[in-house]
């Protein structure tokens, strides 16, 4: 039995996550469980997810596999969770459904996210796009 679809194509946040996820190099997109999965080799970052202790949804956020040296701060953020399923693996969620999303963050922690989860060749591939 599929999963039921737990996004709307036409939201705007989603619009832009996927315009900051696709162009990673070598990165896709793939719906898993209902959601948007953007992945190289596996996945980098997860549109949408929900609260593993109080199961409280955060359908407009984005979850991301941040560098461990930085979750324990990022969680001590407001607009971050601890998402369900992903987090006992290290994942972040953060909360998009707000007035004050700071998007150069945004873009910072898929870019950890992705190098923290890509081929080594794809992460050459985007160190030698930004020189």
């Amino acid at each position: 039995m599929p999963h039921p679809i737990m996004f709307d194509e036409a939201d705007p946040l989603l619009a832009r996550i996927r315009s900051l996820a696709l162009a990673f190099p070598g990165a896709g997109e793939r719906i898993s469980h209902g959601r948007p999965f953007f992945h190289t080799k596996t996945a980098f970052a997860v549109y949408g997810g929900s609260d593993k202790p109080s199961g409280t949804p955060f359908p407009r956020s984005v979850i991301i596999k941040p560098e461990p040296e930085e979750r324990l701060a990022l969680l001590g953020e407001p607009h971050t969770y601890l998402p369900a399923y992903f987090g006992p693996s290290g994942w972040v969620g953060y909360d998009l459904d707000r007035d004050d999303v700071d998007w150069d963050e945004i873009g910072e922690l898929l870019d950890m996210s992705f190098r923290v989860t890509a081929p080594a060749s794809l992460i050459r591939e985007l160190d030698a796009s930004s020189k």
